[in-house]
C-alpha cells in the first residue's frame, strides 16, 4: 500500500490560560489583592503582550547589530527600553 501524500487533518486544540495556577500565584504573592473574576485572564494577556513586544524589540536589536542570533544583550536592551516606555521616560 502506498504512503499517503495528504496531510492528516488534526483538530486544533485551543490552549487556555492556566487559571488555577495564576490564581494560586496571585494569592501567594499578594494575599490582600482582590481580583474580579476575569482579572487573572487580563494579567495573563498583559504578560503575553509584554513578552511578544520584548521578542520583537530584541529581534530588531539583533538585526541592527547585524547578528543572526538574538543574544542576552539584545533582550536586556529591549527590556530596558520597554521599562522606560512604561514609566513614560523618552530616550
Amino acid at each position: 500500500m502506498a504512503v499517503s501524500t495528504t496531510v492528516s487533518q488534526r483538530k486544533h486544540i485551543k490552549r487556555k490560560a492556566p487559571r488555577g495556577f495564576l490564581k494560586r500565584v496571585f494569592k501567594r504573592q499578594k494575599p490582600h489583592l482582590r481580583l474580579e473574576t476575569s482579572g487573572d485572564l487580563l494579567m495573563h494577556l498583559n504578560c503575553l503582550l509584554f513578552v511578544q513586544r520584548l521578542a520583537e524589540e530584541s529581534r530588531t536589536n539583533a538585526c541592527e547589530n547585524k547578528c543572526g542570533v538574538i543574544k542576552r544583550e539584545h533582550v536586556l536592551a529591549a527590556a530596558k527600553r520597554q521599562r522606560l516606555l512604561l514609566t513614560g521616560i523618552s530616550m
